[in-house]
């Protein structure tokens, strides 16, 4: 267990593939850069540098797994045929006292939250499945089909946000959506 030893927020980015929260994360942190007590957490992934989509940092299968058991990793899931990890580094900054930001999975929130306890604000990044089907569509890495399911799914956990969850919504202008987690970011926490 890490959460006792830490002194900081961890930021925990959830919502739909699409919804944009690579494009909050990478606005925030050209928005903050060099002057903040903010770190942002690069995830290793096992998809390619060039996929598209986020900064992240590729690995195989092999090496991920070889990586997780070795507990490299501070948080670390699968999800849609990928691996994900967010890599010990984030637990060092909040030991530290910085606040942590990390793209995370809500499948994986219930475990995020027991191995950082007491520190981890969730931040549900929403957007209406119009404008998401559009993202997607955009996007173009899913078929039609596999835009529908994302589509089913996002509806179906939109009814089932945690309690204490901070929502962002991203329909509009990413500007505005960057100021409303620049302030989250921003604010004197309650230590």
């Amino acid at each position: 267990m890490y959460g006792t030893a830490f002194n900081a927020r961890l930021f925990y980015l959830i919502g739909a593939s699409g919804a944009g929260k690579d494009s909050l994360i990478e606005a925030a942190r050209e928005r903050m850069a060099g002057s903040s007590n903010v770190r942002f957490a690069v995830r290793y992934v096992t998809r390619p540098r060039h996929a598209g989509g986020e900064r992240h940092r590729p690995l195989s299968a092999e090496e991920f797994k070889r990586r997780r058991r070795r507990g490299d990793f501070l948080l670390a899931w699968e999800s849609h045929g990928l691996c994900y990890g967010i890599d010990h580094q984030a637990a060092d900054w909040l030991a530290e006292g910085r606040d942590v930001v990390v793209n995370g999975s809500r499948g994986y929130l219930a475990e995020a939250r027991r191995r950082v306890p007491g520190h981890l604000i969730p931040v549900v990044v929403t957007v209406r499945p119009e404008v998401l089907r559009e993202r997607l569509r955009r996007r173009g890495r899913e078929s039609e089909a596999e835009i529908e399911d994302r589509l089913g799914r996002s509806r179906t956990l939109a009814g089932a946000l945690p309690e204490d969850a901070v929502v962002i919504d991203n329909n509009s202008r990413l500007a505005e959506a960057v100021d409303r987690f620049h302030a989250l970011l921003t604010r004197v926490p309650a230590r």
